[in-house]
């Protein structure tokens, strides 16, 4: 029997990190929101691994927070240990990661949601999306209760007919023993949707006590903390290490005499699953000349004795992994508490979605996170934002906020997904972003903070500290560029001093810095009017300054790319009627609908001879447009 509950602006299916950033910010931005959860004790749940960041990643979270969500600053709370990866390598490519307490993440994130003005969450598993003509009108729970809603944001996560699979063993679940949704697939089917299948795994957690951490090597956290979120300022805080050993040729002998054993070998597994994040059996199977695979030993928070084991991700059955861990220098002796296993689970398939993450045929649907055939926690979170953003923008009537490949790579993330599909769990490279060091994780406030602020997220407290960090840069840089330094005898006594070449002619403290071997701090004995200045503003100083000649390359190649995005194809084009497009170019441009020659370039199957084509047919559309005015 179905009754009705109440009328909301915006429902939220799931509170995992997609659902939580997007009731978050639809409730932020004034709307009534109802958010749902199949358990409560599964919000924002790290079902996975105890980390969040590295590369790729952190420069999303760092762009979540500039947009003014909420991941970063709930990751500053509660992390356990912070590093900075990649630090001999280009700012482009550095990345932090931390590792967090898992049970405080959730719990201070539960808080969060459950404290935020304009959020009712509700204990509910949705079975029913309730659609009138195209346009979502709310949701229907198991036990029959009618929520209404104006926009309905699914973030199921890898719930929706969850199957678990360990060895020869498989049943319906969601993950971490948690109930699955096995209903609300046949409801996204019945609309229209289609609907793949993908997996994901875990490897076993072990007990603290039961590891030899002698034979490993330590793993500490950096001493000079970068948090994630701008509004955190300097932390300091105790950190617990993590731990490193190897696998072996013993390792690598149990696991392939036991390959017929293994669920991805057996067929028993049909779901495509992660390639950046492989099992361990993937591994032992597609590397065979190697001799050994990382593994870390990850705490899993500070009052548990769980431990995570990254590298060791399986399905193969039990006994066999209590045989493999025990094989691993310093768990000879390891006590499993969780065993690993894989997950199957319905995905829908993302070129059905607009750039705002709104379904194509279905108005005020939107998706966000493992529903759209992502894998990680940050991506998942970019998209919950991204989703509660645009659906709370079109509730209000507003234009929708689209974030381009040069904006951010939450960005070039949701442009991958609505244009090219997915044919396995999708992760955030550095090397999917064409202009990464334009998209760096150091400067995701100055490229977002302005569109967090005008949206609504990003408070005017927090946006003048903003400003005036934004001002202290650019006025540092002038200065720089305008302080010269003359080449006297103790000016290149001291030059080299610092190892580097002296002056035959006058030269600006900007041209010195862009030496690799002198940087900001180095420069000090040659600055004699120098104020102090926060660490965040020298970093953007020295950047910006160093590698001025790549980004002004980089921004001249993004000026290019804009003409293209901004040749818009107009919604109601028959692309049918193009005579000299391709049979696949035909369909594909169909099938996605592009919204400008930029995106339709992107398309798989849609060749430079199909843009043309196109391109010379929106030209003739044009001048008949005209002609006919006149």
């Amino acid at each position: 029997m179905e009754y009705k509950v109440g009328k909301y602006d915006v429902a939220v299916v799931g509170i995992g990190h997609a659902g939580c950033e997007a009731a978050l910010a639809t409730a932020r931005m004034g709307l009534k929101t109802v958010a749902f959860a199949i358990n409560l004790d599964s919000i924002a749940l790290m079902a996975c691994n105890p980390s969040i960041g590295g590369p790729g990643k952190s420069n999303m979270v760092r762009e979540i927070d500039a947009l003014g969500g909420q991941m970063g600053i709930n990751v500053d709370k509660t992390f356990i240990q912070m590093r900075m990866l990649n630090t001999k390598k280009g700012p482009a490519v550095r990345a932090i990661r931390a590792q967090l307490d898992k049970r405080a993440y959730s719990a201070t994130m539960k808080h969060t949601v459950e404290s935020q003005p304009n959020i009712d969450i509700v204990q509910e598993e949705v079975v029913k999306i309730l659609v009138e003509g195209k346009k979502v009108t709310g949701v229907v729970t198991k036990t029959g209760g009618i929520y209404e809603a104006k926009a309905v944001i699914l973030t199921t996560g890898v719930y929706l007919r969850g199957r678990i699979v360990i060895g020869d063993l498989s049943y319906s679940s969601g993950p971490s023993g948690l109930f699955p949704a096995n209903e609300l697939s046949k409801s996204l089917e019945s609309l229209g949707f289609e609907l793949g299948r993908f997996k994901t795994g875990t490897p076993p957690r072990i007990h603290k006590d039961s590891v030899d951490f002698s034979k490993m090597i330590i793993q500490p956290g950096d001493e000079k903390i970068f948090p994630f979120s701008y509004a955190s300022g300097e932390i300091q805080r105790e950190q617990i290490p993590c731990w490193l050993t190897y696998t072996n040729e013993k390792t690598h002998k149990i696991i392939s005499e036991n390959l017929h054993r293994a669920p991805l070998y057996t067929g028993e597994i049909k779901g495509a699953g992660p390639r950046y994040c492989p099992s361990v059996e993937m591994k032992i199977v597609n590397f065979k000349d190697k001799t050994s695979h990382q593994v870390f030993i990850e705490p899993e928070g500070i009052d548990t004795n769980e431990m995570y084991v990254q590298g060791l991700s399986t399905s193969l059955p039990v006994d066999v992994q209590i045989e493999m861990a025990r094989s691993v220098k310093g768990l000879e002796n390891v006590k499993i508490m969780r065993f690993g296993y894989a997950i199957e689970y319905d995905f829908v398939i993302p070129t059905q979605l607009k750039p705002t993450l709104e379904a194509k045929n279905v108005q005020g649907l939107y998706m966000a996170g493992q529903i759209n055939g992502t894998s990680g926690y940050e991506e998942a979170a970019a998209q919950g934002l991204m989703a509660g953003i645009n659906a709370a923008l079109k509730i209000k009537e507003k234009e929708p906020l689209v974030l381009s490949r040069s904006d951010a790579y939450i960005g070039v993330m949701i442009d991958d997904l609505v244009t090219k599909g997915v044919i396995e769990p999708y992760r955030i490279l550095t090397s999917r972003a064409e202009y990464r060091l334009l998209l760096r994780q150091d400067n995701a406030d100055l490229r977002l903070m302005d569109t967090g602020h005008k949206i609504g997220l990003i408070n005017d407290e927090r946006y003048k500290k903003y400003m005036k960090k934004k001002k202290m840069i650019e006025d540092e840089i002038k200065r720089l560029e305008s302080v010269k330094i003359t080449p006297t005898a103790k000016t290149n006594e001291t030059l080299e001093q610092l190892e580097t070449a002296v002056l035959k002619s006058p030269s600006t403290l900007a041209e010195l810095l862009k030496r690799p071997e002198l940087n900001y701090e180095k420069l000090k004995v040659l600055d004699e009017h120098r104020k102090e200045l926060p660490l965040e503003v020298i970093e953007q100083v020295e950047i910006s300054t160093a590698y001025e000649g790549y980004i002004k390359r980089q921004i001249a190649q993004v000026e290019q790319f804009k003409k293209m995005e901004n040749k818009k194809i107009p919604e109601d084009i028959n692309f049918d009627e193009i005579y000299g497009l391709g049979f696949e170019a035909r369909e594909k441009l169909k099938e996605i609908k592009p919204l400008s020659i930029g995106q339709a370039s992107r398309i798989s199957g849609v060749n430079p001879s199909d843009i043309t084509v196109l391109m010379i047919y929106l030209e003739m559309r044009r001048r008949k447009s005209l002609h006919e005015e006149f």
